[in-house]
């Protein structure tokens, strides 16, 4: 019995020993081989203040080959190209500090918590700028101590350098302003930081927000400047800019960043005529509308030098990433309003202004871009608009569509041609060139007149922007071309922008031309959609929620009659002299009446069209997207932002920890 208990004891005090076969009954203990410091060998972590790290690291990597493996180290790998350069490279520092944590005496320190904290507060923006999530392993709370527990400052070798930087000039400069235009292109990611920024500058005055985002899951983000950001004010109105439509054309995505950042700046400088501006207007801006073709364009210059390639080879270029992710060209893919006009001009009642869209068009192919925009421009009472081209020099006006039955190019005037000349007029000589004969390039040097041209003469097409925007709204549109070079060097940015600085601001200034006014009953309240006709104009307005409206009109005398159904229609005249530069205030007061049969609307009558307000009835738009990503992995990159596929690979589990909303 007592041989029993000690081999009994015996076999419980080896549990977590090895027995040696060659000595029965003996037992070795196990030697495992403790952790120990080694050289910092992931290259995107050599520039780190020490040498030495350990494995496992703090997140658990048992080894190198590991850690790189992960999605972790990509995200560190890619993350200045991600974030545009910005934060760069404290971000990836922080992140070494995790992955490849320093080590002496053959113990890992772990970074510091208020280091963390800071980098955070300066950097969280540019992750929110890209909808990016802050990334798990850069949790402050978990995986960084406080100064009293020994931790060590992993950005403590950028530091030093910037010390020794300092050391070695005369003067410190200060920090960067964060609206200092930089005359460079700038990357989806880099052009949504420098907005975002522009806001937090110009907070009282500046607002982001998104319309949609593209195809390819990118944001399409607005900057709105007004005194009162985010509300239609009563009598203030709205104007637009639309830049890089097609994404290869992309002077307009740029001039529109840098007109950001100067409006910006000079409302906080004092600038009188910016402060002006911006408390007067509503001022909405698209940078970009084809965030999509532009990441393709973009790649296909970096790919090309264009000073060693044959004629062949450029001219295959030359498009490049002009249409969105599908392949679909966005200024040819707005429903066509224009032919309807031209079959219905000879019809009783006839009109060229808040044509429904007709329900055929929702069944061809709609690009998400597209629907953003129109939903965007029928949301908010626009009154003018411009957006920007290139490939040529000459601003275009509508119609778009020739009225020729062949649809050959031919001059074809809208109602309001003198208005749109007029507006037309006003950028191109406000251009430092544009109004100069010797300064014409491209194929409407030939028929345009000091800079500007009618859209169909020059070159006919159906489904563009800006006759949908005549057609549908109260929006006048212009469409701008800013050069025969669609995608120029970076030397040309500074001089493209001082040509254009002052034809940015004149024709934002030109919404105050015409009249405004209210539109109310006898009792006081506003009129929504109340009609406003001028006398020889076919074409009409229609009033805001309030009542309000904004009519663009030249010089000269004009009968103006404003009429909504139920009420009896009430008119004015009205001189404009030829030097008014602010819009006359003209208000209505109707008195109730009965409706004439006769008074329908005509688009209501027609049974094909539908109304106005109907907007995708069937729901088109979304069967059409779900027949367009009838696979798992399409749908799967409809959902998630553009930079999801940078880090989805079928061989290991997907960092759902990136995304914001998992």
């Amino acid at each position: 019995m007592l041989l029993i208990l000690l081999q009994a004891l015996l076999v419980v005090s080896c549990v977590s020993l090895r027995c040696d076969p060659a000595f029965r009954g003996v037992c070795k203990p196990t030697v495992e081989e403790q952790p120990k410091c080694t050289d910092v060998l992931l290259s995107y972590c050599d520039d780190m203040a020490y040498t030495q790290t350990m494995f496992p690291n703090i997140i658990g990597h048992k080894t190198r080959e590991e850690a790189e493996a992960g999605a972790e180290y990509l995200l560190i790998s890619v993350i200045e190209s991600l974030l545009g350069g910005e934060c760069n490279p404290e971000i990836r520092m922080l992140g070494c500090s995790v992955l490849a944590p320093r080590c002496e005496k053959e113990k890992v320190m772990k970074p510091c918590r208020t280091t963390c904290e800071a980098v955070h507060k300066k950097c969280s923006h540019a992750f929110e700028a890209i909808d990016m999530a802050w990334p798990y392993f850069m949790d402050c709370d978990r995986f960084f101590v406080s100064d009293l527990e020994g931790c060590y400052d992993p950005l403590e070798g950028l530091k030093a350098e910037q010390d020794v930087e300092a050391d070695g000039s005369f003067e410190i400069l200060p920090p960067e302003p964060a609206n200092t235009m930089h005359f460079t292109y700038h990357s989806n990611a880099e052009m949504i930081t420098i907005l975002k920024k522009t806001e937090e500058q110009c907070s009282d005055i500046a607002r982001t927000y998104s319309i949609g985002r593209s195809m390819e899951g990118r944001e399409l983000l607005v900057i709105e400047f007004s005194n009162n950001p985010g509300q239609h004010e009563l009598l203030e109105p709205e104007v637009k800019y639309v830049g890089n439509m097609h994404g290869n054309e992309v002077l307009g995505r740029q001039l529109l960043i840098y007109l950001a950042q100067y409006l910006c700046s000079e409302y906080q400088l004092g600038d009188e005529r910016i402060q002006t501006l911006v408390n007067t207007t509503r001022i909405h801006i698209l940078p970009s509308m084809n965030p999509d073709g532009y990441e393709v364009a973009a790649l296909g210059v970096q790919d090309n030098n264009y000073g060693e390639e044959e004629e062949g080879q450029r001219y295959e270029t030359w498009n490049i990433g002009r249409t969105n992710a599908q392949n679909i060209d966005l200024n040819r893919n707005f429903p066509d309003l224009t032919s309807i006009v031209y079959n219905r001009r000879r019809q009783k009642g006839f009109r060229t202004d808040h044509i429904p869209i007709p329900d055929y068009y929702w069944f061809g192919k709609v690009a998400p871009e597209t629907y953003a925009v129109m939903k965007w421009i029928r949301s908010i009472p626009f009154v003018l608009s411009a957006n920007f081209h290139g490939g040529d020099l000459v601003v275009s006006y509508p119609y778009d569509l020739s009225k020729h039955p062949l649809e050959r190019n031919l001059l074809s005037p809208t109602p309001d041609d003198q208005v749109f000349k007029l507006l037309a007029r006003t950028y191109a000589n406000a251009h430092e060139t544009m109004s100069n004969e010797n300064a014409r390039c491209g194929s409407s040097r030939t028929l345009s007149q000091k800079g500007i041209i009618n859209g169909a003469q020059w070159s006919s097409f159906s489904g563009g922007m800006q006759d949908f925007n005549y057609l549908h709204t109260n929006c006048f549109e212009i469409t701008v071309e800013l050069g025969c070079d669609k995608f120029p060097p970076e030397e040309d940015l500074l001089t493209t922008w001082h040509e254009n600085q002052e034809a940015l601001i004149k024709f934002m200034e030109g919404v105050h031309r015409g009249i405004k006014g209210i539109v109310k009953d006898e009792e006081g309240n506003g009129i929504k959609g109340a009609r406003i006709s001028v006398r020889g104009i076919r074409h009409d307005i229609t009033t805001a929620e309030n009542g309000d409206y904004w009519r663009i009109l030249t010089p000269g005398i004009h009968i103006v009659i404003a009429s909504a159904p139920g009420y009896a229609r009430a008119m004015k005249k009205v001189h404009l002299p030829p030097g008014m530069h602010k819009a006359g205030r003209v208000d209505f007061v109707l008195q109730k009446a009965l409706l004439e049969p006769d008074m329908q609307e005509e688009g209501d009558a027609i049974a094909s069209m539908g109304t106005y307000d109907r907007f995708d009835p069937y729901n088109q738009y979304e069967r059409y997207t779900l027949m367009a990503d009838m696979s798992q992995n399409r749908e799967e990159r409809a959902e998630k932002p553009w930079w999801w596929n940078y880090f989805a690979s079928p061989s290991g589990p997907a960092p759902t920890w990136l995304l914001k909303h998992y």
